[in-house]
């Protein structure tokens, strides 16, 4: 895996420099998060597209501060990836990067050739809980992570790297990340996205559930679905295998 810096932003790809031949998938973690949600895909995936996965700023190998907007994460990943000229710029992100790929699709709509919608919804209010237990016990909020985020049917091990991460990110920008999502509503605008979508829920699924990926797949014209069993919100992780099959078929069937 190749560990590089452009635009402010650290991010580990399959490969480098970019095959121009192939789609550029860019995986967006979530709140608190970072690339290492992504390993399975930058592994699966390394021989069929171009896989880079990033930090945002101010996580994992990122420099700077987080953000408190959905609307400057976007920016800040639109800046990137026209930086490194990625070759037919797919955005993929889970829940809170999920919300970035909506606000890249309805922004900056010349880097998203297509996108991906992971465990993700056009609004995303955040229970006051998480953010009191974010702000007033960190430990306690990394502590009990894995048991809201993913499927009692996962083993735990196989998500300890993401639960490190979330423990090494600073507790302001996590609470920043959870303000931005609160923020976060794109409902009314949903029907103006024209690029091929898709949408993958999970089973157990409870920050996100399947109900707020079907609303998207419905207001989104161009928009498909997959349903990911005996996962929570976590699937890329939980379920490597059957997310990147999904991810496989959509390239090609959208022929991208």
């Amino acid at each position: 895996m190749n560990h590089r810096e452009a635009s402010g932003i650290a991010f580990v790809s399959s490969g480098w420099p970019l095959d121009r031949a192939r789609p550029t998938m860019i995986f967006i973690h979530g709140a608190g998060g970072s690339h290492v949600l992504w390993q399975a895909q930058l592994e699966g995936l390394a021989g069929a597209v171009n896989a880079v996965a990033i930090d945002l700023p101010g996580h994992g190998e990122s420099p700077g501060d987080g953000m408190d907007t959905i609307e400057g994460y976007a920016r800040a990943v639109a800046d990137f990836i026209r930086t490194i000229e990625a070759p037919r710029p797919i955005p993929c992100g889970l829940s809170m990067g999920g919300a970035i790929t909506q606000q890249l699709l309805l922004d900056h709509p010349d880097v998203c050739r297509a996108a991906v919608l992971i465990s993700t919804g056009a609004r995303l209010r955040v229970m006051p809980l998480i953010l009191k237990t974010v702000e007033e016990n960190f430990s306690g909020y990394v502590d009990s992570f894995l048991a809201f985020a993913a499927s009692e049917k996962t083993d735990p091990e196989r998500l300890r790297p993401i639960s490190e991460a979330t423990a090494e990110c600073r507790p302001h920008v996590v609470l920043g990340d959870f303000k931005a999502c609160d923020a976060f509503d794109v409902m009314e605008r949903l029907p103006s996205i024209e690029v091929p979508v898709l949408v993958i829920t999970a089973e157990e699924d409870k920050l996100t559930p399947p109900k707020y990926g079907i609303f998207l797949a419905e207001k989104i014209t161009t928009a498909s679905r997959v349903h990911i069993r005996d996962a929570g919100h976590l699937s890329p992780a939980e379920r490597p295998a059957e997310v990147n099959q999904a991810l496989l078929d959509f390239l090609d069937g959208a022929a991208i």
